[in-house]
């Protein structure tokens, strides 16, 4: 079952990264987007509404807002600040570095690309918005690569704990200037809702962006269940801006968390330590963990 998934997912892909679009698909996204006028495929208005206003405004809501709640964060709070003196503790292997480093990259790119288009109007349409349009579908071929070992490097570190509870009551400690011990192993709630929506939404987005693109794509299953390609396509939209909505809210919270929330913690995923105090106070579980380790020797 998972060999056939992935097949299928690498010819979505390949079928996704083509630029050719036949006559026929340019007929299918015409009835798509002309709702009301003679002719059109008919489309309800709460799905135009959706597509037209809602998802629209909830993006803009994130782009503008998220980081908005991060500067007053920022600037009231501040960053967390770690000795760099001292023992270190070996984190990230080569390997996780190499997956993450393709996965960053990929969402660098994705998430830039994939609002570019959403706000392709505002953009003046045209060639800007047609190569962002390229650029994230080969770019999906570089997150594809990624998601899979990253799925299953972390998976176990990945599972929730009730120390996650904890972490989730107190928001991490990040609303509070002093430094003390957060419950978390060696990755934290706000983590590990990053890495469930990052792969398995990651995947969803994989498909739902391929049946996007190929539009005439004929699964046997699809057919089983009942439904045209009419209604697959309304619903990969859905699902492909629903899903897309969290992963940018969560990616941004990365990468402020990561680049900005603590001092250094980037460095930790180039050389892969991290530092003994960051350790202690942010991964406090796993601390004690490395600790009782450390003694048995």
């Amino acid at each position: 079952m998972l060999k056939s998934l992935l097949i299928f997912l690498g010819f979505s892909i390949i079928s996704f990264a083509s630029t050719t679009v036949s006559d026929a698909n340019q007929d299918l996204i015409y009835t798509m987007l002309a709702y009301g006028k003679e002719g059109s495929v008919y489309l309800d208005e709460i799905f135009v509404a959706l597509q037209t206003k809602i998802f629209k405004n909830a993006y803009l809501g994130i782009i503008v807002i998220v980081p908005l709640v991060f500067l007053v964060h920022y600037l009231i709070i501040g960053p967390k600040q770690f000795s760099h003196e001292g023992k270190k503790y070996y984190f990230f292997t080569l390997f996780n570095r190499i997956v993450h480093g393709m996965a960053a990259v990929s969402f660098m790119l994705l998430i830039p690309t994939g609002l570019i288009m959403m706000f392709g109007t505002y953009f003046g349409g045209g060639a800007f918005v047609i190569a962002c349009k390229d650029i994230h579908a080969v770019v999906t071929i570089l997150f594809i690569i990624s998601v899979i070992p990253m799925f299953i490097m972390w998976f176990k570190n990945m599972l929730f704990t009730g120390d996650d509870i904890k972490w989730l009551m107190i928001v991490g400690g990040y609303l509070s200037k002093i430094k003390k011990p957060v419950p978390a192993g060696k990755f934290n709630a706000g983590q590990k809702m990053w890495f469930w929506v990052c792969t398995i939404g990651g995947v969803a987005m994989i498909y739902t962006g391929a049946t996007l693109y190929v539009q005439d794509l004929d699964i046997q299953i699809l057919h089983t269940l009942g439904l045209t390609q009419i209604e697959v396509l309304r619903w990969s939209i859905i699902v492909h801006n629903a899903v897309g909505l969290a992963i940018t809210a969560l990616f941004f919270t990365h990468v402020y968390m990561s680049m900005f929330a603590i001092k250094g913690a980037l460095q930790s995923i180039i050389n892969g330590y991290k530092e003994k105090e960051e350790v202690e106070i942010l991964h406090s579980s796993y601390y004690k963990e490395l600790e009782k380790e450390e003694k048995k020797k």
